[in-house]
């Protein structure tokens, strides 16, 4: 049985993410912040695989409860295969990177490319030991051509950071048998970030080519793909899933 660690994996786009990697009868070590709710519903849901689960309140600024993360996830399952960092700090308020303070900058830092860092530094050496490993990383659309983001400077620079990152990982770690990829959503907001493809399908979006809204599961599936044994030939990877969103050059 493979070994996941999913940060913020139980609620919005890292629930699905959970979900999946339990219905295909791996081991899941998900972390929350604040919403004990959502760990609830998630025991429950899965509670004749609770010996599967293993939940843990981490906050990804603090690298001490990333080492208890990593020293807890080993002492109960042993291994560790599959790193997906969902987690990330967002600031919702719109505002130019003038009005950011220190401690607003340091967070979007810390949280969304530090925190990497570090998991990548204490979950590495498993995956090398192992000769498997597969690291997913999320950026946000577009990130893989380094574009501006206003309004979301912090955010933005520290996902763009991490997407040389994961390129750098991928070649360093590659002759151990580990890939490391990113991924992209779209516009993936509110319910259907919980959401499966089939309840976007009963749903219209004129502003995505496909016609549906983006879902959790779609991110999901994506990362499920990039997880199997086979897909080693897939690393360095920035995967855009959008629906379509943003492929063709717009004057703006």
């Amino acid at each position: 049985m493979r070994h996941a660690i999913i940060t913020a994996g139980t609620k919005g786009l890292g629930r699905k993410v959970t979900e999946q990697f339990l219905d295909a009868g791996h081991s899941v070590t998900v972390t929350y912040l604040t919403d004990r709710s959502k760990v609830d519903d998630l025991l429950q849901q899965y509670a004749d695989s609770k010996d599967r689960i293993q939940v843990i309140q981490v906050d990804v600024r603090n690298p001490n409860q990333l080492e208890n993360l990593v020293h807890k996830t080993i002492e109960k399952f042993g291994r560790i295969d599959y790193l997906i960092n969902n987690a990330g700090p967002y600031i919702f308020e719109r505002k130019k990177l003038m009005d950011y303070t220190t401690d607003e900058w340091d967070s979007m830092v810390r949280g969304n490319l530090d925190a990497c860092f570090h998991l990548l530094k204490l979950t590495v050496p498993y995956m090398r030991q192992q000769r498997f490993g597969r690291i997913i990383n999320y950026g946000f659309q577009g990130a893989g051509s380094a574009s501006g983001w206003i309004y979301r400077s912090a955010f933005a620079a520290a996902k763009v950071g991490l997407v040389s990152l994961t390129k750098s990982i991928a070649f360093e770690e590659a002759e151990y048998g580990i890939t490391s990829n990113m991924i992209c959503p779209g516009n993936i907001t509110g319910e259907m970030k919980e959401a499966s493809i089939r309840e976007s399908r009963e749903k219209n979006d004129q502003t995505t080519p496909v016609g549906r809204p983006g879902t959790g599961e779609d991110i999901a599936r994506t990362i499920m793909f990039l997880c199997q044994e086979d897909s080693d030939m897939i690393t360095g990877t920035i995967y855009e899933v959008t629906g379509g969103l943003d492929v063709i050059n717009r004057y703006r």
